[in-house]
C-alpha cells in the first residue's frame, strides 16, 4: 500500500503544481494530505495509523518536514543561506539604479561595428549583469527594453535576438555569485552526510570492517565552493555563446548584421566605457575576489556586494547632481585608509599593546565611521530618490521570503515521500541499472532536464536533489566530488529557462517584445543556445577539473589548508613527489652524500645517532619508492582480470540486499497481519509463499557468484595490503629522515634566546637563597618555562628545585644543589648549541634546503603555491576506489 499513497502524493504535486497553485502551499500541501490520507485509511482498514508507512508514524513525518528544516536552519553553524537576501538585495538595487541599462548601451555600441557584434555585447553584459546580480528576470527584461529594439532596428534575425538575450540573462543562474548555487551547495550539504553514511555501509558490506577510511570518505560543499567551481563552466558557457554568434555571423551574415557607432570613439566615449565598466568589474572584484583569495567567507562578500552596490546606485541615482560622487569617493578613501592602517598596525582590541595599538585601533575606527557614513549616505540618497531603497528592499524580502518558504515546503514533501519508503524505490531502481554511475547520472540528468519543461530551478533543486543527490554521491566507482555534481545540476537546470512551455525568459522577454516578434521565433531562437547548454553540460562532465581545480587550490593555499600529512591528500602528494625525486633525484643525493661529511662530533649523543639514522634513511628513500611503484605495477596488472569479477559480485550484492529489504518489508506486514488479525490464511499462506520465492531467489543469485572471485578477491587483497604497507614504510621512512634534522636545526637556531636566559638562571641563586618560598618557585617556574624545547633536563633539575622550595619548612640546600645541577647542564647546553650553530649551521640548512619540500614534505606546515598547483589538478580528477569496497 505505500506503493499506492507513494503514487497519490506524487499524483497531488503534479495536478496542484499545474492547477496553478504557489509551489509554496502545493509542496507541503501535497505531503499533508498524502500523509492525513494514508493515517486515516490505516486506522480504518488496519486499525493502526502507521500501517501504510514505510517506517514511523503519521505525526512524526507531519513534522518532521518543519523539524528537519528547524535543525538545519537554526544552527549557529549552518549560515549558507544568509547570503540569499544579501545578494537578492545586491542584484535588484543594481536592476532598479539602471547600472545593467548603462552596461547594455555601452557595450552595444563597443561591440556594434564587428559582424555579430551587437550578439556578443548582449552575451557579454549578461556575464557582466550574471556576476553581479544573478537575477534571470530582471536581467532578460533589461536587456529586452534596451537590447532587442535596437537588435531589431540592425535587421537582426528575430530568432537569433530574442535566442541570445534569453540565453545571456539565464548565465546568472551559473555564474556566481548566484542564488542556485548557494541554495545546492545547501541541499548537497545535506546530501553529502546521507551519502558518507551509505557509503560507510556499503563499504562494511564489502570488507566486514566498520570505519570507513578518511580518504575513501566524502567531503561536503560550501556556497564558496560551488562558486569557485561553477566559474570556469560559467565561462565556457559564455565562450560557446560567443564562438556561435560569431560562426553565424560569418556564414550568414543578414542574420547577424553590423551596427556601426553612429558618434565618435573619443575621449569621451571611452571616459563614458571606463565610468561604466570598471564600477561593476570592481564590485565583481570585490565579492568574488574576496572568496577566492579566503579574505572573506560568502557572507560576509554578499555583505560587500549589497554595500557596493548601495554605493553605486547612489552615484547613478544622483545623475548630474552637484556631489554626485561625493558617498563613493567617501568609501573608496576610508576602505584605502582602513587598509593601510592594518597594513601598518596591529589592530587586535583584544590585545592592546603599546601606544601605537591605541594610534591604530583610533585610525580604524575613524575610517570604518566614514566607510560606515558613505552607507548610510548612500541609502538615504537612494531612499529619497524615487523611493528606490524602499522598493529594494521589499521586493528583496518577497524574494526572499519565497526561497524560504519553498525550502520549508519542500522539506515537507521530501519527508512524505521517504515516510512511504520513495526514497529506498529510488535507490533500487539507480542501482539496478546496467552500466554503473554512468547509466544512473544520464538518467538523473535527462530527468532533471525534463522537469525542466515544468518545474522551476527552485523546485528541482529542493526536490529533486536531496532524492538523487546521496544515491549519486554514494558510488565509488565514479567517486564524483559534491561540487562537481552540484555544478552539473546547476548547468542542466539553467535549461529550466529556456525549455518551452513553461520558460520564464522565454514568458519574460514576451512581455516586453515588439508584436512583430513571433512566439514561435523565440521558441526557435533559443533551441540551438539549449543545444549549446547541453553541450557545455558534456564538456564539464568529462573535464572534472574545469569544476574541482579552483576549490582544492583555493582550500590548499588558504590559512586553514591541511599540513601535507593529511590523508586525503597523500595519494597525489606522493605522486607529486615520486616526480621530484626522478627530476631531482641525484641532486637529492649528492646533498645527502654532503651532509654526511659534516663533523657531529660536537653533538650530544642522542644528536648524533638520530642525524647519522635519519641521513641512511634518506638514502633509503629512492628504493623505497621503487617499492611502492614494484607494489602498485602489481595491483595495476592484477585489477584488468579482477573488475569484473568485482562489478559482477557487487551487482550481486546489492540485487540481494534489495531482495532481502523486500523480504523485510513482507515480514512486517505478514507480523501485522498477525497482530491486528487482519489477514485471512489465504492471503497469509500466500504472503509466505512470495517470502520463499524471495529466499530462494537470493540463493540462486547468490550462488551465480563466479567460481574464480574467491582466489582473485583474495589476491588482489594481499596485493592491495602490499601496497598500503610499502606506502606506509615509505612514510614512516621520510619523516625519520627529515625529523632529526628539523629538530636539530630548531635547537641550533634558539641558542641566543637561551643565552639570553643565563642572567635570570644566575639570578636564581639568590632567590633560593632569600626570598619567600612561594616567590621563588614562581620565579623558578618562569624561567623553567622560558627554557624551550630539547632542555628537559634541565627543566627536571629546575622542577626538583621548586618541589625542594615547597611546604612550610623549605629545604633550601636542596634547593641550591638541583639548582648547581642544572647551571650545569644548562652552560653545557649553550656551548654545543652555539659550537654547533658555527660548524653545522650552514651545512644542515644546505641539507634542508634540498630535502625539506622533497623528502621533508610530509612534516612542512603546509604546501607552498607551486605544490598546491600540482596536488589541486591530481585532486580535481575523479578516481574509481570501489575496488576497495
Amino acid at each position: 500500500m505505500e506503493i499506492v499513497f507513494l503514487i497519490v502524493l506524487i499524483l497531488t504535486m503534479v495536478l496542484a503544481l499545474g492547477g496553478g497553485f504557489p509551489v509554496a502551499f502545493a509542496l507541503p500541501g501535497s505531503a499533508i494530505l498524502t500523509i492525513t490520507l494514508a493515517a486515516i485509511s490505516g486506522l480504518l482498514f488496519e486499525g493502526d495509523s502507521a500501517a501504510y508507512f514505510a517506517h514511523g508514524d503519521p505525526l512524526q513525518w507531519l513534522t518532521a518536514g518543519v523539524t528537519n528544516f528547524r535543525g538545519i536552519y537554526w544552527e549557529a553553524e549552518r549560515d549558507t543561506l544568509i547570503a540569499v537576501p544579501l545578494f537578492i538585495f545586491m542584484g535588484i538595487m543594481l536592476e532598479r539604479s539602471k547600472i545593467a541599462e548603462d552596461l547594455l548601451i555601452t557595450m552595444a555600441q563597443l561591440f556594434g561595428p564587428i559582424p555579430g557584434g551587437l550578439g556578443i555585447s548582449v552575451v557579454v553584459v549578461g556575464a557582466l549583469l550574471a556576476a553581479t546580480t544573478g537575477i534571470v528576470g530582471a536581467t532578460v527584461i533589461a536587456m529586452g527594453l534596451i537590447s532587442l529594439p535596437v537588435m531589431l532596428r540592425a535587421n537582426y534575425s528575430h530568432s537569433l535576438a530574442t535566442g541570445t538575450i534569453n540565453a545571456s540573462g539565464t548565465l546568472g543562474q551559473i555564474i556566481p555569485p548566484s542564488i542556485v548555487l548557494i541554495i545546492l551547495a545547501d541541499q548537497l550539504s545535506n546530501a553529502t552526510d546521507q551519502a558518507s553514511s551509505i557509503r560507510t555501509a556499503d563499504y562494511k558490506s564489502g570488507t566486514g570492517l566498520t570505519s570507513l577510511p578518511s580518504e575513501f570518505d566524502l567531503t561536503s560543499t560550501s556556497a564558496g565552493d560551488m562558486f569557485l567551481g561553477a566559474f570556469l563552466p560559467g565561462l565556457v558557457l559564455v565562450g560557446l555563446y560567443i564562438v556561435y554568434i560569431l560562426v553565424l555571423a560569418f556564414f550568414r551574415p543578414r542574420l547577424a548584421p553590423p551596427a556601426p557607432h553612429e558618434g565618435k570613439f573619443d575621449r569621451q566615449f571611452w571616459w563614458q566605457v571606463f565610468i561604466v565598466l570598471v564600477p561593476p568589474l570592481a564590485l565583481i572584484f570585490t565579492v568574488l575576489g574576496s572568496i577566492v583569495m579566503g579574505v572573506a567567507t560568502v557572507n560576509q562578500a554578499g555583505a560587500l556586494g549589497a554595500a557596493g552596490a548601495l554605493v553605486m546606485a547612489s552615484y547613478r541615482l544622483a545623475g548630474n547632481r552637484k556631489g554626485t560622487y561625493h558617498p563613493a569617493i567617501l568609501a573608496i578613501v576610508s576602505i584605502a585608509a582602513l587598509v593601510a592602517v592594518l597594513s601598518i598596525f596591529d589592530v587586535n582590541v583584544k590585545n592592546i599593546q603599546g601606544g601605537m595599538a591605541w594610534v591604530g585601533i583610533l585610525l580604524a575606527a575613524t575610517a570604518s565611521a566614514a566607510f560606515l557614513g558613505s552607507l548610510v549616505w548612500s541609502g538615504w540618497r537612494a531612499y529619497k530618490i524615487d523611493e528606490t531603497l524602499q522598493g529594494v528592499m521589499v521586493e528583496t524580502a518577497k524574494t526572499t521570503s519565497l526561497v524560504f518558504v519553498i525550502l520549508i515546503g519542500a522539506t515537507m514533501l521530501t519527508a512524505a515521500f521517504r515516510s512511504f519508503g520513495g526514497e529506498e524505490l529510488v535507490k533500487d531502481f539507480l542501482t539496478g541499472l546496467p552500466g554503473g554511475f554512468v547509466t544512473k547520472f544520464v538518467v538523473v540528468m535527462a530527468v532533471i532536464f525534463v522537469l525542466g519543461f515544468f518545474l522551476d530551478f527552485i523546485e528541482i533543486a529542493v526536490v529533486v536533489v536531496p532524492i538523487v543527490a546521496p544515491i549519486l554521491l554514494a558510488d565509488p566507482t565514479a567517486n564524483v566530488t559534491a561540487v562537481w555534481l552540484g555544478v552539473m545540476i546547476g548547468v542542466n537546470m539553467q535549461t529550466s529557462f529556456l525549455t518551452p512551455p513553461f520558460g520564464f525568459a522565454l514568458f519574460y522577454l514576451r512581455a516586453v517584445a515588439p508584436p512583430k516578434v513571433k512566439t514561435l521565433e523565440m521558441y526557435k531562437g533559443v533551441v540551438p543556445f539549449i543545444a549549446l547548454q547541453l553541450i557545455g553540460l558534456v564538456i564539464v562532465g568529462f573535464s572534472p577539473s574545469l569544476v574541482n581545480y579552483l576549490p582544492n587550490r583555493v582550500y590548499l593555499t588558504s590559512e586553514t589548508a591541511p599540513p601535507p600529512k593529511n590523508p586525503r591528500l597523500q595519494a597525489c602528494v606522493d605522486e607529486y613527489l615520486f616526480g621530484v625525486y626522478d627530476r631531482d633525484g641525484s641532486v637529492i643525493k649528492t646533498s645527502i652524500a654532503d651532509v654526511r661529511a659534516l663533523p657531529l662530533g660536537g653533538l650530544p649523543e642522542e644528536y648524533q645517532q638520530s642525524l647519522v639514522a635519519g641521513f641512511k634513511k634518506a638514502e633509503t628513500t629512492f628504493d623505497l619508492v621503487e617499492k611502492v611503484r614494484a607494489a602498485e605495477a602489481a595491483v595495476a596488472a592484477h585489477v584488468p582480470g579482477f573488475a569484473p569479477l568485482h562489478a559482477q559480485v557487487r551487482d550481486i550484492r546489492v540485487e540481494t540486499e534489495a531482495i532481502n529489504r523486500e523480504l523485510k518489508q513482507l515480514g512486517k506486514e505478514k507480523a501485522d497481519m498477525a497482530r491486528y488479525d487482519t489477514g485471512d490464511a489465504d492471503e497469509i499462506r500466500q504472503l509466505e509463499a512470495q517470502m520463499q520465492d524471495l529466499a530462494s531467489r537470493v540463493k540462486e543469485i547468490q550462488a551465480s557468484t563466479p567460481p574464480a572471485w574467491d582466489a582473485a578477491h583474495k589476491e588482489y587483497v594481499e596485493l592491495a595490503k602490499d601496497e598500503t604497507m610499502a606506502r606506509r614504510i615509505y612514510h614512516r621512512n621520510v619523516d625519520d629522515a627529515y625529523e632529526p634534522v628539523q629538530e636539530v636545526r630548531a635547537l641550533i637556531a634558539e641558542a641566543d634566546a637561551l643565552v639570553a636566559l643565563e642572567g635570570d638562571f644566575m639570578k636564581l641563586k639568590g632567590v633560593i637563597a632569600t626570598a619567600p618560598a612561594d616567590e621563588a618557585m614562581e620565579t623558578i617556574k618562569a624561567v623553567s618555562s622560558a627554557l624551550g624545547d630539547g632542555t628537559s633536563k634541565i627543566k627536571s633539575k629546575l622542577s626538583k628545585a621548586r618541589r625542594a622550595m615547597k611546604g612550610d619548612n623549605p629545604k633550601r640546600d636542596k634547593a641550591a644543589k638541583e639548582l648547581a645541577a642544572a647551571m650545569k647542564l644548562f652552560t653545557a647546553e649553550v656551548a654545543w648549541r652555539q659550537a654547533a650553530a658555527k660548524k653545522l649551521g650552514t651545512g644542515l640548512a644546505a641539507y634542508d634546503a634540498a630535502i625539506g619540500q622533497s623528502i621533508g614534505l610530509r612534516l612542512q606546515d603546509r604546501l607552498t603555491t607551486e605544490q598546491a598547483k600540482e596536488v589541486a589538478t591530481c585532486l580535481s580528477i575523479h578516481r574509481d576506489i570501489s575496488l576497495n569496497f
